[in-house]
Formats: C-alpha cells, sequence, structure tokens
C-alpha cells in the first residue's frame, strides 16, 4: 500500500505564486508545497502549507498546479441491493459540518485512491425520515473519521452521528483540523493532527488507525 499512498502525495514542480486563506493566520498568505487534488465530484482544488505559520491550507478551483494533470477516472457507482439501497460494508462514515466540506472533500478523495471508500455525511443532512429513526448509513458504515473543529463538533449533525456511534460500540477516529474542546465521548479516541503542515503523516496514521 506504500507505493499507493506515496502516490497520492506526490510533488508537482510548478510555478506562479499561489494564494489561499489561513484559518489561522485568518489571512491569505502564499501557498508553499502547493499539490493538485480532484474532489470525488471531479472539481479541482489544490493543498499546500502557510508560507507564514505552516497550517495545512486549501484552495479549491483550477490553478497553476494543474497545468500538467488532468483529473481521475470518475467514480464507480456503488452497488446497490435489490431495494436499491447502498450496501456500505466496509465504508467508513465520514462525519463533518457543512464549513469543514472542504477538507472533508480532500479527505474522502485522498482515502479513495488508496482503497478506502467514504460515506459523506453532509450529502445526506436533508434526507427524509426513516423508519429506524437512523439513517441507513449510520447503521451499515463500519467505522467513523470524526472532522474536529470548533464549529463542527457543536453542529447538531456531528454530534447525533457520535451518539449513534458510540452508541453500537463501533470504532471512531478523529481528524483535528482545528484545536477544539473534545466532548467526553471522543476523549479516548484516536486522533490525528491535520491542523500543522504534516498532513502527509497525519494521514498515513489515520489510515492505519482505520486498516488496523
Amino acid at each position: 500500500m506504500n507505493d499507493e499512498f506515496d502516490a497520492v502525495f506526490d510533488d508537482e514542480d510548478d510555478s506562479g505564486e499561489i494564494e489561499a486563506y489561513c484559518m489561522t493566520c485568518r489571512a491569505k498568505t502564499p501557498m508553499e508545497n502547493p499539490q493538485p487534488i480532484w474532489t470525488r465530484r471531479g472539481a479541482p482544488g489544490t493543498r499546500g502549507t502557510c508560507s507564514v505559520c505552516g497550517t495545512t491550507v486549501f484552495l479549491m478551483g483550477k490553478t497553476s498546479a494543474h497545468s500538467r494533470t488532468g483529473p481521475p477516472e470518475p467514480l464507480q457507482a456503488p452497488e446497490t441491493g435489490k431495494a436499491g439501497r447502498k450496501r456500505q460494508s466496509g465504508v467508513t462514515y465520514l462525519n463533518f459540518c457543512v464549513s469543514d466540506a472542504e477538507f472533508a472533500e480532500i479527505l474522502a478523495e485522498d482515502l479513495k485512491r488508496i482503497g478506502i471508500q467514504t460515506w459523506m455525511a453532509e450529502e445526506h443532512v436533508k434526507d427524509a425520515q426513516w423508519a429506524t429513526g437512523v439513517h441507513p448509513a449510520l447503521l451499515e458504515c463500519k467505522n467513523m473519521i470524526v472532522v474536529l473543529t470548533p464549529l463542527g463538533i457543536k453542529a447538531t449533525n456531528v454530534v447525533d452521528a457520535i451518539d449513534v456511534f458510540a452508541s453500537a460500540r463501533k470504532p471512531i477516529v478523529v481528524a483535528q483540523l482545528q484545536p477544539a474542546d473534545l466532548p467526553d465521548v471522543l476523549r479516548r479516541k484516536p486522533r490525528f493532527d491535520f491542523s500543522g503542515e504534516d498532513y502527509k503523516s497525519a494521514f498515513r496514521e489515520l489510515v492505519q488507525a482505520l486498516t488496523g
């Protein structure tokens, strides 16, 4: 898996300065080591580090980093059962609030490239009420990644999904995008720091926790 993992993070030798909004500096700053990425919907983006503080930054849209790369192959349609319901055996539930959607899209795409499929929580927050009272994905996905930010951990959809997984005693890991107070239910869960400059190491450790 190491070769596939490293392929996700191949550096691009691009010219031209790219600026992105840094959540730590709270300002647009030049991006260092820009890497072209594509979301699962085929939208281009760029991931790099803030040149001022080293925080991982993201910029959606096409930039000079995409000059020698094209979009990946489109996602295969998921398998469906007799009633058309998606089979989510082995799928990871990616739990986040709308304000953290850009990071969640990038994380989901990187996970997909090494063979880990995700169910994007934000896509289903407006779904109809279910007979069980719980969205089927929460029952069928085998584990959960919680994107941790001060706003995210207070979002109703995020908290409710955590409670369902915790009650079922299913594995939960935390991808910490910004410093935030941990609720009691997450205090003993594996936590991986995506707030700094070393996205690759945090991603590798998260993958090991999911697959180990």
